[in-house]
């Protein structure tokens, strides 16, 4: 068997005698919010943060035992734990060959520790897919959208590289699994976040279920019976180099992984996700920890462009908000970024406001979701939002000159909402119109668009009122999108109308 060139990268390495289990995790997050997820990971879990060479990932070192920390993170939306990186694999020019040298990666790779994370993981699921039989699945959240209908549905890659994305099963047969294990149950987005965090809440809990838990590496579960676990390879391939496509790594890999561990393959409902991610010369091999991307956390009711929670979250640390801070999305869509502020930042009082009936009511539908699940929380105590939803119109906005701190908002960006043509007129009118509300000096906006020619012909138009002090290159559903950071100027902004 070929050996495996390049160099060892992150890996979790074999737990001492004794040692605490620790992991390497891997989060995909929104391009170009890396830096953010990763400060994010240093304020909530104090572990530093590696940046990987591809884009929409970063890494990380942990205990096991944070676990439920980890998955309470607002800037992620994938996780997975590492089993081995290679910051530099030397492919074999011949295909045969290089498929080769991955399916003898397989045997080299140090398991054992991944999949102890990875079990330690699944009794956290088990115990919310318990928890979720006792609840009905709301037709409201029946509305979810694929991730190609929604603003932020490319989670993974920028679509500047070359690059393929293959889902191909491998594997192994499991006989149990009429509760269809992890993610089947998890299609209502807003309720999941319920479980998440009342699973994620018990850390006794956790760490006492690790000695339970399903023996992957064996194939025996807790109490003896044989179970043969099901899994599937996804693999994820970026760069022109390869002499073989994804389906083939994920096919050939696979293939060694299920001899290796006599899995049994099943594309749904597996319980083992391998992930095989190339990234030109990089290589990560990694067991997944989420069966559904954690952004879809707070939205129950979809629209035609619902912003992904994570993305929200980044716009809004961008403007680091600060207590008693009043903030406003004056085009909210379906509340996607106010509900992040008042979930996140409680301490400030968000305002959110569209001039389309339909969107108010998705907003406010997500709002009340979000207040059930506070109730469901804690019942002893019914505590509301600092959160209200109004329809406006976003020219003449019903609120006093220099009364705002911060404004965030998803601009249209001419595709699926308005037009190209429509914005000429709109953008400029939006930037004097937040101009006039936010606080001259300290005022900022933290502006999402796909329209950049447009944006910046508007922003030089207003330049008296804003200033652009950062720009963030994302990547939104396929689209190359822009997140501008303004600043407000001491210019006063002229008086539009009295609406008293």
């Amino acid at each position: 068997m070929a050996e495996a060139a390049g160099d060892a990268g992150l890996g979790p390495g074999p737990a001492q005698e004794g040692a605490e289990l620790a992991a390497v995790i891997g989060a995909t997050v929104p391009t170009g919010f890396e830096q953010t997820a990763a400060e994010e990971v240093q304020e909530k879990l104090g572990s530093a943060s590696r940046i990987s060479r591809d884009r929409g990932k970063i890494y990380f070192a942990v205990p096991a035992r944070s676990l439920p920390q980890v998955h309470r993170l607002r800037s992620v939306d994938n996780l997975f734990v590492v089993v081995e990186e290679f910051k530099d694999y030397q492919f074999k020019e011949n295909k045969e060959d290089a498929l080769k040298d991955l399916e003898g990666l397989v045997k080299k790779l140090p398991w054992t520790d991944p999949l102890k994370v990875w079990e330690l993981n699944n009794s956290l699921k088990k115990k919310k897919t318990k928890r979720k039989k006792h609840n009905l699945q709301s037709p409201a959240s029946k509305e979810k959208l694929n991730d190609g209908g929604e603003e932020g549905g490319a989670d993974q890659k920028d679509t500047n590289d070359q690059e393929d994305c293959a889902q191909n099963i491998v594997g192994v047969a499991s006989s149990q699994d009429t509760e269809k294990p992890q993610g089947v149950a998890s299609q209502n987005g807003g309720e999941e976040e319920e479980e998440d965090d009342e699973q994620l809440n018990a850390r006794d809990e956790v760490q006492a279920s690790s000695g339970s838990s399903t023996k992957a590496g064996d194939g025996q579960t807790a109490e003896g019976e044989a179970k043969v676990l099901k899994f599937r390879v996804t693999c994820n391939r970026a760069g022109d180099k390869h002499s073989f496509t994804s389906n083939e790594a994920a096919r050939d890999f696979g293939g060694a992984v299920q001899e290796h561990f006599q899995w049994k393959a099943d594309m749904t409902n597996f319980d083992v996700e391998v992930l095989l991610n190339i990234h030109n010369s990089e290589v990560v091999v990694g067991i997944a920890l989420t069966e559904e991307s954690l952004h879809r956390r707070n939205i129950t009711h979809f629209g035609p462009t619902t912003l992904r929670s994570t993305l929200a979250y980044g716009m809004l640390r961008l403007c680091d908000p600060q207590p008693t801070d009043i903030i406003v999305d004056p085009m909210c869509g379906t509340g996607a970024i106010p509900i992040e502020g008042a979930a996140e930042w409680p301490g400030c009082y968000h305002i959110a406001g569209d001039n389309n009936p339909q969107a108010v009511k998705r907003a406010a539908n997500n709002i009340c979701s979000l207040l059930r699940k506070n109730e469901s929380k804690d019942s002893s105590t019914v505590q509301g939002v600092p959160l209200d939803v109004i329809q406006w119109d976003i020219c003449n906005l019903p609120l006093r000159t220099g009364s705002v701190d911060i404004v965030v908002t998803d601009m249209p960006f001419g595709k699926r909402i308005g037009s190209k043509k429509k914005n000429w007129d709109l953008y400029p009118a939006c930037l004097m119109e937040m101009g006039r509300i936010c606080t001259p000096g300290t005022g900022r906006a933290v502006l999402l668009t796909q329209d950049k020619k447009c944006f910046a012909k508007a922003l030089s138009r207003v330049g008296h009122i804003w200033r652009r002090a950062q720009t963030v290159w994302v990547n939104v559903g396929g689209l190359h999108a822009a997140v501008y950071l303004l600043r407000r100027t001491w210019e006063r902004a002229e008086e539009r109308r009295s609406f008293w």
